[in-house]
């Protein structure tokens, strides 16, 4: 995989199954975004068989079965959906198009995995909450940026056994290349991808929600910008957040399509998280000027500094959860009222966004 490319992000890890041959199956139906590759490598490395595949692209569904040889192309999502062995699909599909796919599969009674950001409206959330309330079905989403980063699942680790006290505050980066010329239509047209902090901005909320341990959270103020792309007039390059949450920690959080070609990987993601003892810093794709290895956590304590490279030592739990989840009908890898929350909040702060676009840009 060029590592330059964050469409086409796909982590692996050693096969940590969490259930026999055969006890769960899913398909992929809508191939839009590489993120798919993903969430698919995820789940089979839980243990999960992938059976199906589907998406109106042949170009796309002949890539995809050469990463996973085993799988079925389906004439149409209904052969999928249809199908009583599979119990959950994942699908990476045009943004806008997340939900309606979603209430398709919740109304099969199959769970559903959709890449981030879950919606591009309110009302699609309002919809979506409805129909998985009616079902009882999940409609999980896949924060890459948490749950696909080692490092950031260390860090939880360590906020959850007190290593820096309680979190008081949370700074995100997520910048990202564009890489323009690889891009689809669809990702410059805000209709369909919501705007930069629906979209990646989505990731960020997410984290702060879950280090922070807040159940609710509201947006201070938020900002949006196409500084540098004329050529793109709906394409959002800048987007920054102050959130505050229930429980008085806070969050400031800026996303970016700024990546200079300079740099070695997509994005230097990072990540602050302060707490009342200690405090963690999150490298997680690159430290820049000393190594192209991912996944550095560094961390002040009472006792000291520490830094640890985590690559490969920790995994990615979610996935072996989720399907637990699925089986089990409980919540251990992420509650439905977290995804929601998070994706309720990405929406407001892009709704309430101050517009910094130079005029001859607009």
């Amino acid at each position: 995989m060029n590592r330059k490319n964050g469409m086409l992000y796909a982590p692996t890890h050693e096969a940590r199954p969490v259930v026999g041959p055969g006890e769960f199956t899913f398909a992929a139906i809508a191939l839009d975004h590489g993120h798919i590759y993903g969430m698919c490598n995820g789940l089979v490395e839980a243990g999960a068989i992938l059976k199906w595949v589907y998406d109106p692209d042949e170009a796309k569904v002949k890539a995809f079965t050469a990463v996973y040889p085993g799988v079925r192309a389906a004439r149409s999502a209904e052969e999928i959906l249809e199908d009583p062995v599979v119990r959950l699909v994942a699908a990476a599909a045009i943004p806008s198009e997340r939900a309606g796919l979603g209430l398709r599969v919740m109304a099969h009674g199959k769970d559903y995995f959709t890449d981030k950001t879950p919606f591009t409206s309110l009302a699609q959330l309002a919809d979506v909450r409805l129909q998985a309330a009616e079902t009882k079905r999940k409609y999980m989403t896949y924060f890459s940026e948490r749950l696909h980063v080692e490092s950031a699942v260390y860090a939880g680790h360590l906020v959850e056994q007190g290593a820096i006290g309680r979190v008081l505050q949370v700074i995100g980066m997520g910048p990202h290349r564009l890489n323009a010329a690889s891009r689809p239509d669809w990702f410059f047209k805000r209709e369909n991808y919501g705007g930069i902090l629906c979209d990646i901005g989505s990731h960020q909320i997410e984290q702060f929600l879950f280090y922070a341990g807040c159940r609710d959270a509201k947006v201070l103020h938020s900002k949006v910008a196409n500084y540098n792309n004329a050529a793109y007039p709906e394409l959002e390059d800048f987007g920054d957040a102050t959130l505050v949450g229930d429980n008085g920690a806070t969050q400031y959080f800026r996303v970016d399509w700024f990546t200079p070609e300079g740099l070695g990987t997509w994005g230097d993601g990072r990540t602050i998280i302060m707490g009342t003892e200690g405090y963690i810093e999150l490298r997680k794709y690159s430290d820049i000027a000393r190594s192209e290895a991912k996944d550095h956590v560094y961390w002040v304590d009472g006792q000291g500094e520490h830094y640890e490279h985590v690559a490969g030592k920790v995994g990615y739990p979610f996935f072996g959860e989720l399907i637990l989840d699925c089986l089990q009908r409980s919540e251990l890898a992420m509650t439905q009222e977290h995804v929601f929350k998070a994706a309720e909040l990405c929406l407001i702060a892009q709704a309430e966004a101050m517009n910094l676009t130079p005029d001859t840009l607009k």
